[in-house]
């Protein structure tokens, strides 16, 4: 099937948003070299005026730069940084009702959108590709009041991004919650089962199902390069619904061996579910959940599809 293309030529303001405090930078000290090159490039290409760079080092920046794109109409947003700096970006573009040609470079800790986009970090390749201007429209998730690319979780998985700090973050990358992942089975399941519970609504069907951990999955990718469900997709305007129902330690680390070979689907007390619309609540008041790898809301959460998808050129 053949994809809509836009020709980026005709494009008028085009801004590079480059988050310098990105985790993947401490293991490539060239990023900054590259991200450099994709905006001489794109200048000698499209225009000196036209290509604009502006660097960022913390959260309340981005919210700036993004409120300054609605304002200013920019047409192309390219976003060097990881998962969170993208999803933190495309927020404000939604709650502002802007909805600009979007395109990421990846330089993260995690890039699961850029994974799935086949985006490379190498300049000349990353070039070569976007500036075909192929279209593919990314729907986005709605998770209580804030916006998610690619999965929300609560349980197992959201303690453990939770537990991360931004100095792990930076310093140890994905390292950061293997560790953390490690210290979560030590203090919650050596000498107990699992305490936590969580009921599921799908759809608005009435019907509450029981589960140890849930994550509500948009990307064909989880936690780097593992596949959590079959046809998981950013451009498909569903929703995956994993309810895992075991609750002792010998379960949560069967599920983490099939996770790593991809064959999770195998696994009769682990329920997925296609949906448009999910309500999950928690026997503990407020339980932290994650969105695209940080953690942002919490229980009860009302998750659902926003009724359009944003461009990304890819």
């Amino acid at each position: 099937m053949l994809r809509e293309r836009v020709n980026v030529e005709k494009f008028k303001k085009i801004i590079i948003v480059y988050n310098s405090k990105a985790g993947c930078h401490q293991f490539f000290g060239d990023m900054q070299q590259r991200i450099g090159e994709v905006t001489a490039s794109l200048r000698c290409i499209l225009g000196v005026r036209i290509v604009k760079e502006v660097s960022l080092t913390t959260f309340e920046q981005i919210q700036v730069v993004g409120r300054q794109i609605c304002e200013e109409k920019v047409d192309w947003v390219v976003v060097a940084g990881g998962d969170g700096t993208l999803r933190a970006l495309v927020e404000t573009f939604v709650e502002n009702n802007y909805w600009p040609y979007v395109s990421v470079f990846p330089a993260g800790t995690v890039n699961l959108v850029a994974k799935e986009l086949l985006q490379n970090a190498d300049p000349q390749r990353w070039l070569r590709r976007t500036l075909k201007g192929i279209i593919t429209p990314i729907w986005l998730g709605k998770a209580n009041d804030r916006i998610f690319l690619t999965v929300a979780g609560i349980g197992v998985d959201s303690l453990v991004v939770h537990g991360v700090t931004e100095k792990e973050k930076k310093y140890l990358s994905k390292f950061a919650y293997v560790r953390q992942g490690s210290e979560l089975v030590r203090k919650e399941l050596l000498m107990r089962n699992w305490q936590y519970k969580f009921q599921v609504m799908i759809d608005n069907d009435g019907k509450w199902r029981d589960a140890s951990s849930v994550i509500v999955a948009k990307s064909r990718y989880y936690a780097g390069r593992f596949s959590l469900v079959n046809g998981g997709s950013l451009s498909a305007p569903t929703l995956h619904v994993c309810m895992f129902t075991g609750s002792k330690r010998a379960d949560f680390l069967r599920y983490a061996a099939l996770l790593a070979t991809d064959l999770l689907s195998l696994d009769k007390t682990v329920e997925i579910i296609p949906a448009k619309s999910v309500k999950i609540r928690s026997n503990v008041d407020n339980f932290v959940a994650e969105l695209d790898g940080d953690s942002l809301v919490s229980s009860p959460l009302d998750i659902n599809l926003l009724e359009r998808p944003l461009n990304f050129i890819s």
